[in-house]
């Protein structure tokens, strides 16, 4: 039994096809077979059921698959000591993100990290939460940056910052510098599709009875900028998250409405699981973040002048 063969095994364990396994393992499907095939032997057991499409895992094979991913999971971990001891912070990092956070956050953060740590290979995929949780307890994912808490045991959390809620109300008939959360009509915010947290966080603030919709229509959007626009049309109000608002043209900037105190905000934090694995690359990427939301509210601080703009970030 060996490392290698342990690792095709749990590649064919998440991609449920021979072929597809062998080329993310970067070997021939021949070999990646033969491999199992060996280590089936010699255990004396079947992991796979090939006669199902997609390739289905034994009772005793899934048990088997637990097993294996611990056992890489600490074979990692030893190559990771060796890398902290020699100061190596390099080699494939993958990292999950929220579709609310990835398009404003990864821009703010990519060249800097990358131009900072070239050894390291950024694999970045965007899941929602559930997806996320359960990618990082397979080991598919090595960290997240996702909206927190999550309450989940066998995940740790650091927080890097809290992000405030503006309201997008193009139609309003006067003018507004701030609005109490309590004002809004419920029945006219438009929210995103299902499996966004941000959806739940701002059924949360509102105290928005789903079912109390009074739209002839059923969204199902996981875009802002199409929000924006059915506001725009004057179909109703929506929230969007501080620095989303950062990237919307000058026009749409005087429909936003500051939130009063004490205003609805979301936590973001990187996540990862307890075994805290590439440990050295989930704190250098850490840093980075940190460092690039400050600098980007330290800057738009010498235009806007309202604290109401600010990010909260946590050292």
């Amino acid at each position: 039994m060996t490392i290698t063969q342990l690792q095709y095994l749990l590649s064919v364990a998440e991609y449920q096809n021979y072929t597809v396994a062998a080329k993310k393992s970067f070997v021939t499907q021949p070999t990646l077979s033969m491999q199992i095939n060996k280590l089936e032997d010699e255990l004396g057991i079947q992991i796979f059921d090939r006669s199902k499409k997609p390739v289905q895992l034994t009772e005793i094979g899934q048990s088997i698959v637990n097993q294996a991913r611990n056992i890489v999971n600490e074979a990692n971990r030893m190559k990771d000591v060796v890398d902290q001891f020699k100061g190596v912070i390099g080699g494939d990092f993958k990292i999950g993100i929220i579709p609310t956070i990835m398009p404003t956050l990864l821009p703010m953060f990519l060249t800097t990290f990358t131009k900072k740590y070239p050894k390291v290979k950024l694999i970045i995929e965007e899941f929602h939460t559930e997806e996320i949780l359960e990618k990082l307890k397979l080991g598919q994912l090595d960290c997240a940056l996702v909206a927190t808490p999550l309450q989940d045991e066998k995940i740790k959390e650091e927080v890097l910052y809290y992000e405030p809620f503006m309201a997008y109300m193009p139609n309003r008939k006067i003018h507004l510098d701030e609005i109490d959360i309590n004002a809004l009509e419920t029945e006219n915010v438009l929210l995103l599709q299902e499996g966004h947290c941000f959806k739940n966080n701002i059924i949360n603030f509102c105290k928005i009875n789903d079912r109390e919709n009074q739209h002839n229509f059923v969204l199902e959007s996981g875009s802002f900028e199409t929000l924006i626009k059915l506001c725009e049309e004057g179909i109703g109000v929506t929230f969007i998250p501080y620095l989303h608002t950062l990237q919307i043209n000058e026009k749409a900037q005087k429909n936003l409405v500051h939130f009063k105190d004490p205003k609805p905000a979301r936590e973001i934090s990187l996540i990862y699981t307890k075994t805290e694995l590439k440990k050295h690359i989930i704190d250098a990427l850490g840093q980075t973040l940190r460092q690039v939301i400050k600098g980007a509210i330290q800057f738009q601080n010498v235009q806007i002048t309202s604290p109401v703009k600010k990010l909260e970030i946590r050292n």
